[in-house]
């Protein structure tokens, strides 16, 4: 099994905790990638796979896919021990629902934070236009984090069992730290639930790579990690 993933990619590292959880053995193909440049030019492999050009792409065998979330649920369907799913019909559907929010309602806001691992540019002007964006999506992160946050109070996990939901809502949880984001402070449930997951090997092996990527790759981020 072969892994197309990103050094600092949310969704190639959200492959790699899943089959980090699951055992699986995966040879982890880094593209090439830099702040100022992105993963230009493509990598030749990825592009022949997935037509958006982007990783994650996982090669197993014979088949080639690429999307965090179909991936997922294929490791589900081909290696189903330890499940990463709950088995009832509405309990999938519920914890898929949580792996749409992460992907695609939280990543929304989030985007406008992504420039602060980029190096200042030599027009501050638009470096501060961009700022003010981030600063409009900071408040509807703080909002995501309090949702997650009564999620979970009666819960250790978002879907009763650890489970692929908590994965991909760790993610971008974990973006939003990284770029100095909103702060876990006021939300107790959610900061508990966000240590529980860092003390996983999976989680913290993967947590691991990204700081030393960024470590060798990103600009210092003000604020954050902040508590």
């Amino acid at each position: 099994m072969k892994l197309y993933s990103g050094p600092v990619s949310l969704f190639s590292r959200k492959v790699e905790i899943a089959l980090h959880e699951k055992g699986l053995a995966f040879e982890q193909i880094l593209v090439p990638f830099t702040q100022t440049a992105g993963y230009s030019p493509k990598n030749p492999d990825v592009l022949a796979v997935n037509p958006k050009g982007q990783v994650p792409v996982l090669v197993d065998g014979d088949l080639s896919l690429y999307d965090s979330t179909v991936i997922l649920e294929y490791l589900e369907d081909a290696y189903p021990d330890p499940a990463l799913y709950p088995k009832s019909p509405a309990a999938r559907a519920r914890c898929r629902l949580f792996d749409v929010f992460g992907d695609e309602v939280m990543l929304a806001p989030l985007r406008f934070l992504m420039h602060r691992t980029e190096p200042k540019p030599d027009d501050l002007e638009r470096w501060h236009a961009k700022e003010a964006k981030a600063r409009e999506a900071e408040p509807v992160l703080a909002g995501h984090f309090a949702e997650l946050d009564r999620a979970l109070r009666s819960r250790d996990y978002l879907c009763g069992a650890f489970s692929a939901a908590d994965i991909a809502v760790f993610m971008p949880v974990f973006w939003t730290r990284r770029l100095g984001g909103p702060s876990l402070r006021g939300h107790e449930a959610l900061a508990g639930w966000y240590a529980r997951l860092g003390a996983r090997p999976a989680f913290a092996q993967v947590v691991s790579e990204i700081l030393a990527a960024d470590a060798a790759l990103s600009a210092p981020v003000e604020g954050a990690f902040g508590d």
